[in-house]
This record gives C-alpha cells, sequence and structure tokens, in this order.
C-alpha cells in the first residue's frame, strides 16, 4: 500500500467520521453530504456514479450509507478505502448510541432533549427532498428512467409487491431494456 492510498484512506475516514456524527436523518441526507463534497466540490465522482452506488448499496444486504461508504472507498483507494470509510461511517453510531444508552434514563424525559430531537426532524426533510429532487433530475433524465420509474412508483403505490421484487423487477427492466437497445430487438 502506498503513501497516496494511506492518504486517500485516513481523508475517507476523517470524512464519513464528521458527517457520521454531525448528519441526522440517515443514509439518504449523509448522501447528500457526499454529493456535495465529492460530486460538486472535488468532483470525483458523477451523479450518475453517485446514483449507481446509492442504487448498488440498497440492493445489497446491511445499512444502506455502510454500503454505499465500503464501495465509495473501494473505488477511491481499494479495500483499504473501503475499510477507512466504514469504519468513519460507523465508529459516530457506535459511539453516540453507547452514550444515549447509558444516559437513556436522563435523557428519555428531558424536555430540552425532546425539543431539539424535533426540530432535528424538522430540518431533516428539507435536506432528504433536496438529495432526491437532485439525484432524481439525473436518474429521470431519460426515457428509459421515467419509463421504469413511473412503472415501479404505481407498482409501489397500487399493489402488495415487495420492495425486494420491484429492485429486481426494476433491475431486469433496466438490463432487458439495454439489450433491446444493444441489439436491435424489436
Amino acid at each position: 500500500m502506498n503513501q497516496q492510498n494511506r492518504k486517500t484512506a485516513f481523508e475517507l475516514f476523517t470524512f464519513f467520521f464528521r458527517i457520521g456524527c454531525f448528519t441526522f436523518g440517515g443514509g439518504w441526507s449523509i448522501l447528500a453530504q457526499m454529493e456535495q463534497e465529492f460530486v460538486e466540490k472535488e468532483q470525483v465522482l458523477t451523479k450518475e456514479e453517485l446514483v449507481e452506488l446509492a442504487a448498488v448499496g440498497k440492493s445489497i444486504p446491511g445499512i444502506m450509507i455502510s454500503n454505499i461508504a465500503v464501495l465509495f472507498g473501494c473505488r477511491m483507494c481499494g479495500w483499504i478505502g473501503g475499510v477507512a470509510a466504514m469504519l468513519g461511517i460507523t465508529c459516530p453510531a457506535v459511539l453516540i448510541l453507547s452514550a444515549v444508552v447509558y444516559g437513556y434514563d436522563m435523557l428519555r424525559d428531558n424536555f430540552w432533549c425532546h425539543c431539539a430531537l424535533k426540530g432535528i426532524q424538522s430540518a431533516v426533510i428539507p435536506i432528504i427532498g433536496s438529495v432526491a429532487c437532485s439525484l432524481g433530475r439525473e436518474v429521470f433524465s431519460n426515457v428509459k428512467g421515467k419509463t421504469i420509474g413511473v412503472i415501479v412508483f404505481l407498482l409501489c403505490v397500487f399493489t402488495g409487491i415487495s420492495n425486494i421484487a420491484l429492485v429486481l423487477s426494476g433491475a431486469a427492466a433496466a438490463l432487458a431494456w439495454r439489450g433491446v437497445k444493444k441489439h436491435g430487438i424489436f
């Protein structure tokens, strides 16, 4: 492992540790931070690549943002980057949750803690909405994305089909669409 990979791994760890400590709202709000840092600021990813990471991260078992962090870390500097990103994103949650468990009886009925959490909830909704709109523009920028998105949305809302089946169906539809386009079938 060379010096540059170690430096990149350390930077990944510190970035994911920082956003793991101070970003509320789960994976989607963290994805917004990744978009701002790695797509807009550092330009090491495109929006399309971030959407692909999110799709794969959400499709495989485990915590979505941890999966995305590992995939992104591996993309940046191999397995050491994946490990650094995973440790960076999970350590804050473990540390904070340990503190909350230790002091749960004090926090459970604390008026100020309750108010702070309500304020955090209110701030998270626009953050999640903004990343959904930003990444949604990328996904729905072509006919294929719009068609698959509308069909899956309608199936999700109006049928009892499981999310797993919908994700697998979306992947199959995209692969079939590509096959039709590439091989001129139909």
